[in-house]
């Protein structure tokens, strides 16, 4: 069997070779979720741990999340009992509030997403100062209803339950002008701290963003990213997209 998944990961990574260079990531296995910002790659496993690439070797963290985030505003991560940690000198420091899932890709702000799907912003300010207990954690409630939720330099993506896909412009200070609906249907969608927007719908099929720019944020359309396997999470960074399977197969591919 393992011999019949090894032939079939080649011949599915020959397929898409036309269009990405996708490479397996032979040294970890069973990712649940990944994220990559500022050069730095986090992921979390089936099993809930946490990890953080250095060269080409995954380094385990303390704990146990089942959602981590990197970018501006650092390491960030939510654990199963929906409790938020701040990585801060080589360990997670607990931050006040429940989420369910959280991105650090903002201009050093944090944005997430609570159980109830209420989204939720924290200042740069807050966000950068937060040492430990006893740091203000001043979270903004956010109007409407997102599921999966995540920023970079141009604005803010998020999905809803109905995989409904909405833009959002955010600023440090988490001052807002509401929500705009994007056409298109997307499970979860992540944002590159270049601008990069990539995400994946509910039939594990990978799409990216045309045209975004400063002046045009919302883009021109979305264009499919060939993969011959169903994914289940994606995130982009320095020309690298990372992708995980809903097999727990992650590959890593450059255009």
């Amino acid at each position: 069997m393992r011999v019949t998944a090894a032939v079939l990961l080649v011949l599915c990574l020959l397929t898409i070779s036309h269009a990405w260079d996708c490479q397996e990531v032979v040294n970890i296995k069973n990712l649940m979720q990944i994220d990559a910002g500022l050069g730095q790659v986090v992921a979390t496993d089936t099993s809930q741990i946490p990890y953080y690439l250095v060269g080409d070797e995954w380094i385990r963290l303390p704990g146990s999340l089942k959602h981590i985030t990197v970018g501006p505003a650092g390491i960030w991560g939510v654990n199963k009992d929906y409790a938020i940690y701040k990585y801060v000198a080589g360990n997670w420091v607990q931050a006040a509030g429940l989420l369910k899932q959280l991105d650090a890709g903002g201009e050093q702000f944090i944005v997430g997403a609570n159980m109830d799907d209420t989204p939720f912003c924290l200042t740069r300010s807050a966000t950068v100062g937060y040492k430990g207990p006893g740091s203000p954690l001043p979270w903004t409630g956010l109007p409407g209803a997102v599921k999966y939720y995540s920023c970079g330099p141009f604005g803010c993506w998020a999905v809803n339950k109905n995989d409904d896909i909405f833009l959002m412009s955010l600023n440090q200070d988490c001052q807002n002008n509401g929500w705009s609906h994007i056409g298109g249907k997307l499970s979860m969608i992540e944002v590159a701290t270049d601008g990069g927007v990539f995400g994946v719908n509910s039939a594990g099929q990978v799409y990216t963003r045309d045209g975004i720019t400063a002046s045009k944020p919302e883009g021109t359309g979305w264009s499919n990213v060939p993969m011959c396997m169903r994914m289940g999470h994606v995130t982009y960074d320095l020309g690298r997209l990372w992708v995980v399977s809903k097999s727990g197969v992650t590959m890593v591919c450059t255009p």
